[in-house]
């Protein structure tokens, strides 16, 4: 099973956009994330090293630490 995301994230008071694909295996949930050009070149202009936003950002997202929409809740897409 796999599910596309769409979402932002705040590095600062800076927000960026991303998609990304979720998706079980053997071993457990994988969360693949992509960011356009122009968004890798901002994070990198602020100083911040890419790859580790990314790790971040993809380690953030299986572990469940989000923030969803206003009345879109965890229930109508999780597993329990």
């Amino acid at each position: 099973m796999a599910a596309k995301i769409v979402g932002t994230f705040i590095i600062d008071d800076d927000s960026f956009p991303f998609t990304g694909i979720a998706f079980g295996r053997i071993g457990g949930q994988n969360i693949g994330v992509k960011l356009t050009e122009d968004v890798e070149k901002n994070i990198k202009d602020l100083g911040y090293d890419l790859d580790i936003v990314i790790d971040t950002l993809q380690k953030n997202l299986i572990q469940g630490d989000l923030t969803l929409p206003e009345g879109l809740k965890r229930e109508s897409f999780a597993d329990d």
